[in-house]
């Protein structure tokens, strides 16, 4: 094989690093050697995320990083930082990891449900009973592209929180198991349609084995209308959801444990 050949060849799948496997979506601590330039030294001790492994013609690993808080996140052009095996430390959040997916434009009234949802979690006190480190509570608003890429990071399982109609009376709370879709599914990379994402997050190579969907069913809106807070039902579901999207997660935790 030549050296273009060969350079143009995927990369491991899976690396093991002090014993730990280390694999697309890994999370690592940054440990630069002494001898690495400033910029590399800035980031000594942050954590980041594997986005890939690579290797040299030499047969040499070097890691593809990139930064939960890089700035670039929001725009879709994250820096990726490469380092050699030596330079990473595995971080060890034993146990299954879960996401919890707050959906919805705060801007359409009821759709923002889950996004309420999300902030109510993250507030103060309102996370209790959730291990730390190994639940992510974020909220994608109508960022469908970056959950799917969130996706691929090493989660068991997946809470969506989301509003949609379904027939039911305002507030209603329904968990679904949606089914998953197969390969070859069409995919759109805008909208927050949570199928359509898990459609895109399976191109992209990775979905958590666990996927669930609670859902709360609006209150007829005009939707011409920018309407910032939800509705009377709504807003009184979300309590109800908090808990539930709670006992959910521990499930996951449990189940996969």
């Amino acid at each position: 094989m030549d050296f273009w050949s060969q350079m143009e060849r995927p990369g491991p799948a899976e690396a093991v690093v002090d014993g730990v496997r280390l694999a697309r979506g890994s999370r690592v601590r940054l440990r630069p050697r002494s001898s690495a330039d400033i910029f590399d030294l800035a980031l000594a001790g942050r954590v980041g995320v594997i986005d890939s492994i690579e290797q040299d013609d030499g047969g040499v690993l070097h890691f593809a990083v990139t930064l939960d808080d890089d700035p670039g996140r929001d725009l879709r052009e994250l820096h990726r930082f490469f380092y050699a095996a030596e330079e990473l430390e595995p971080v060890g959040e034993s146990g299954p990891r879960v996401l919890v997916a707050g959906i919805g434009n705060v801007f359409l009234g009821d759709d923002g449900f889950g996004v309420e949802v999300v902030r109510r979690l993250t507030g103060e006190g309102a996370g209790a009973g959730l291990p730390a480190g190994r639940v992510d509570v974020v909220d994608f608003g109508i960022r469908g592209l970056d959950l799917a890429y969130a996706l691929q990071r090493d989660y068991d399982g997946v809470v969506f929180v989301d509003a949609a109609p379904r027939g039911e009376p305002p507030g209603t709370l329904t968990v679904l198991e949606p089914e998953l879709p197969e390969p070859g599914t069409a995919v759109e990379t805008h909208g927050m349609d949570p199928v359509k994402v898990l459609a895109l997050a399976r191109e992209l190579g990775r979905l958590p084995e666990r996927v669930l969907v609670v859902c709360c069913e609006p209150s007829a809106q005009d939707a011409d209308d920018v309407l910032v807070e939800l509705s009377e039902p709504v807003l009184g579901a979300v309590d109800e959801a908090v808990r539930l999207v709670k006992d959910l997660v521990m499930d996951m935790i449990t189940e996969s444990a």
